[in-house]
């Protein structure tokens, strides 16, 4: 039985329509405000602008200014790259201490040395442990950063090259496999090589120590390199040159013309001692 009076039931009835109207506002509200938010465009991030990989050495009118900023751009690059070889090139000094004495390697660093055999494109000739090792350290070695400088200098043409320019190539180095780089403006017909494009100048001179290091073409520059350091020398850029004449076609004069650099522009004060 109801015992409310008819002016009570009214009263609550009066409420509850006001909490009702209350929540259909709210509901209203919050419905158009998600439609707006839905209509608003999303924010988009703007990317900065890339970086120019070269500075603008051909707006330098000053030519001994011109050297001074190139070779000073690429010294860092050149030094960190002997740094990570000589620190590879310890590991395997100690590797050759192991297997001089007679003792194999253990499978971990053999597989080290398999590894680096690979990178270094070593002949499937070698096989033996002593072998491999030894072969290693005639390819895993430092160059000077004279010589380098040098080869840079005379490739990229004070890094304004076209090649250096769009594809961060300074030692003009080649590639084979169709699109790998950019085809060269002259090149003869019915050749097939493009000039490889790096993504980065690091890049470029990691691949330059890597062809140095291992194709067969260099096999002299390299023989030199360990002459000179068996005999205890100094190794002098000047004489490592000659084991560059297949660097180029232009076979003995490109090396009178890496010698000329480094002298004109006394590099071999940029050698690490």
């Amino acid at each position: 039985m109801d015992n409310q009076s008819p002016m009570g039931r009214r009263r609550v009835e009066r409420l509850s329509a006001a909490i009702i109207a209350a929540c259909m506002v709210v509901l209203i509200i919050s419905v158009d405000q998600l439609a707006r938010e839905k209509r608003q465009p999303l924010a988009v991030e703007e990317l900065p602008l890339p970086i120019a990989v070269f500075p603008d050495f051909a707006s330098v009118s000053s030519i001994d200014v011109k050297k001074q900023q190139f070779f000073d751009y690429l010294q860092d690059y050149i030094d960190a790259e002997n740094q990570r070889i000589s620190v590879v090139r310890r590991e395997l000094q100690s590797l050759a201490d192991i297997v001089n004495g007679g003792v194999a390697l253990s499978t971990r660093e053999l597989e080290r040395v398999l590894l680096l055999s690979d990178v270094y494109r070593l002949p499937d000739s070698v096989s033996r442990d002593v072998q491999l090792v030894d072969e290693l350290l005639l390819r895993v070695d430092q160059i000077p950063a004279s010589l380098v400088l040098a080869q840079a200098a005379n490739e990229s043409a004070w890094g304004t090259s076209r090649f250096a320019l769009e594809g961060n190539n300074i030692f003009g180095q080649w590639c084979y496999e169709e699109g790998c780089g950019m085809i060269p403006l002259q090149r003869v017909s019915g050749a097939s090589h493009e000039v490889q494009r790096f993504d980065s100048l690091e890049h470029s001179v990691q691949g330059y120590f890597a062809n140095i290091n291992s194709h067969p073409l260099y096999e002299y520059f390299r023989e030199l390199r360990a002459y000179m350091r068996n005999r205890g020398e100094d190794l002098d850029p000047m004489i490592r040159a000659y084991g560059l004449g297949r660097y180029s076609q232009r076979g003995e004069n490109y090396v009178d013309e890496v010698q000329t650099l480094i002298e004109q522009n006394n590099l071999r004060s940029r050698d690490k001692n």
